[in-house]
């Protein structure tokens, strides 16, 4: 069996176009996300500045944030793109690490990751 995968050139280019598109739509939902962090509006009472910097929290800066796994699912669309670009061949080397890292994204995967319990 040999160790590198065979793509037509065509389904090379749909699957790099697809890959395009989801790339540009996670840069998107990235701007959206580092809004996320203006909590002005929430009030002065003491509570209020609580929950406010709760969902500062959810937003950004803790593994498990929105802008973090924005991040996370774009690096892992870049690899899987980059891997394609390289012809196929790439592809088997970053297959486990990509895989890793989309599972990881995914709290009902059963993978392990330290933001589980963390909401």
């Amino acid at each position: 069996m040999a160790d590198y995968a065979r793509l037509e050139p065509e389904v090379l280019t749909e699957i790099l176009r697809i890959c395009g598109v989801m790339i540009s739509e996670m840069e998107a939902a990235r701007k959206n996300a580092n809004n996320l962090t203006r909590t002005d509006g929430f009030g002065e009472f003491e509570s209020a500045q609580q929950l406010a910097a709760g969902y500062r929290r959810k937003a950004a800066g803790t593994p498990g944030s929105a802008k973090e796994r924005v991040e996370q699912f774009i690096d892992a669309l870049t690899q899987l793109r980059d891997a394609f670009a390289t012809g196929g061949e790439a592809f088997l080397d970053t297959e486990s690490d990509w895989t890793r890292q989309l599972a990881i994204t995914d709290p009902d995967s059963g993978a392990p990751n330290s933001h589980q319990g963390a909401q």
